[in-house]
């Protein structure tokens, strides 16, 4: 099977396309890819999550390195997305890998590659990579088997989490929030985000409770995504005890999910809008904002109202951080739960988020749900549709055909303002609101996303896309 990358990484079914030759074969790629440009010499870096099989295909890729005569820094735990991400730039390395399928089902791995400052490896670099993995000859795989390289100095493993949490809690107020004595709950979600965000709650001395911490490879049988139906347990814990707040990560804690006081879920376009608001508003900085083309319009507002500007990109984070450095913007984000601060690591950061999300009660002193109703009160609703559909190849080409191609669109009883089709068919209304289908990069999914004033109307929009598009609701997520 090919390796192709999507929107965030190489990903794969374990024992299908997820297999030791693939990993060892995209390992020798990215080595010859490194020694053509001269970037070998600097080495690598590899770290993994909790996932089957991550920190096996952690050790076949650092021996095809090793073989290659490049050497490798191994971060030897099971270890957070982002923090990988600050390793390659904390150790000043051209490319790194996370061996990690993020929030996929647990019958997925897959990896996740960084280029030079530790951000997440664009179109122009994936696609580089395929070409080296097409190039290379059939046959065995040059390899150091993992002790020898050790023992040999070719493979180094390194612990790069005090540096890490260090560098989180300089960016935070941590004087703020020792004053408040919060109470917060941790969900990891079975993943790795518990030592460094509990590490940096505590020090900041919140009572922090925890669950759902320990190592289940099948993510106690969910899927290891922060949303509404996952969080159930979280929910449950905040309310029964009186917590501030519930703070989930995915599988690598690259994306963050949250319980409010209230007990209820904070959809990840809230929790955007409210740091935005709170960087803008209660810190003084000033900036842009970025989001990907499937994030809310309510972004826009408020860069609006502080003379600011919003960008638009594509989906896929790599399209958000680069525009974060073209422009200097403050924040940058995605619906789905990922987001970055300027002056922080150039990738998501479920543990950053929440540390400022933390910050941001202890400084205003005042709850989450009434800060987004002040929010709300402010700049009107904005309320958002999301379903995601399973579709036969045949499906997907007739979709693509009729949405892509043929570029028809459904009767939405609205005047339209402009369609894109820059990444999916997204349409925009007059006065305000907008829908969007894609396919998704990371999983086999089309999914609908529709923003309008209220629920109702939003459901009623994604609706009538999705029988335009003759979608089955027996094939919803």
């Amino acid at each position: 099977m090919s390796i192709t990358f999507g929107t965030g990484g190489w990903r794969a079914i374990i024992g299908d396309g997820f297999t030791k030759a693939n990993v060892q074969r995209l390992a020798l790629a990215l080595a010859r890819k490194m020694e053509d440009e001269g970037a070998a010499r600097r080495g690598f870096l590899i770290g993994y999550d909790r996932r089957f099989l991550s920190r096996e295909a952690a050790h076949w890729a650092a021996e095809v390195m090793a073989g290659a005569g490049v050497r490798c820094l191994v971060v030897e735990r099971e270890a957070p997305t982002p923090l990988i991400m600050f390793a390659v730039k904390y150790y000043e390395l051209s490319y790194g890998m996370a061996v990690t399928a993020s929030h996929n089902p647990a019958l997925y791995n897959g990896v996740k590659v960084f280029t030079q400052g530790g951000r997440d490896a664009d179109e122009t670099v994936t696609g580089s990579i395929e070409d080296y993995i097409a190039a290379l000859p059939e046959g065995d795989i040059p390899a150091v088997p993992y002790g020898d390289g050790l023992r040999r100095g070719q493979i180094e493993i390194i612990d790069p989490m005090n540096p890490y949490i260090d560098s989180i809690i300089r960016s935070v107020n941590m004087d703020a929030i020792r004053s408040r004595g919060l109470r917060v709950v941790l969900d990891p979600m079975f993943g790795v985000s518990k030592t460094a965000l509990q590490t940096i709650l505590i020090t900041a001395r919140c009572d922090v409770d925890v669950i759902h911490e320990r190592r289940d490879a099948l993510f106690g049988g969910r899927l290891p995504a922060p949303n509404s139906k996952t969080l159930i347990g979280l929910q449950s814990f905040v309310l029964e005890n009186g917590c501030d707040i519930g703070i989930a990560t995915d599988g690598d804690a690259d994306r963050l999910g949250v319980i409010d006081d209230r007990g209820e879920f904070l959809h990840p376009n809230k929790i955007l809008v409210l740091l935005y608001d709170y960087l803008l508003r209660h810190k003084g900085w000033h900036g842009a904002a970025v989001r990907n083309i499937a994030t809310t319009h309510l972004l826009d507002a408020i860069a609006a109202e502080f003379g600011e500007t919003c960008y638009e990109v594509p989906v896929g984070f790599k399209h958000v951080s680069g525009k974060m450095l073209e422009t200097g913007a403050v924040i940058g984000g995605e619906s789905s739960g990922g987001l970055t601060v300027r002056g922080h690591i150039q990738g998501k950061d479920g543990i950053y988020a929440a540390a400022l999300l933390v910050e941001m009660m202890a400084v205003t002193g005042r709850r989450l749900s009434e800060l987004y109703a002040d929010i709300a009160a402010r700049y009107g609703s904005y309320e958002m549709a999301e379903r995601g559909f399973r579709f036969s190849q045949e499906e997907k080409a007739r979709i693509n055909k009729l949405l892509m191609e043929d570029r028809q669109l459904p009767d939405f009883g609205l005047e339209l303002q402009r369609v894109s089709y820059a990444d999916g068919c997204k349409v925009c209304f007059q006065g305000g609101g907008w829908v969007l289908a894609r396919f998704s990069g990371t999983e086999p999914l089309l999914r609908v996303f529709c923003e309008m004033d209220t629920a109702e109307r939003a459901g009623e929009m994604a609706a009538r896309m999705e029988r335009f598009l003759g979608l089955d609701s027996r094939n919803l997520e």
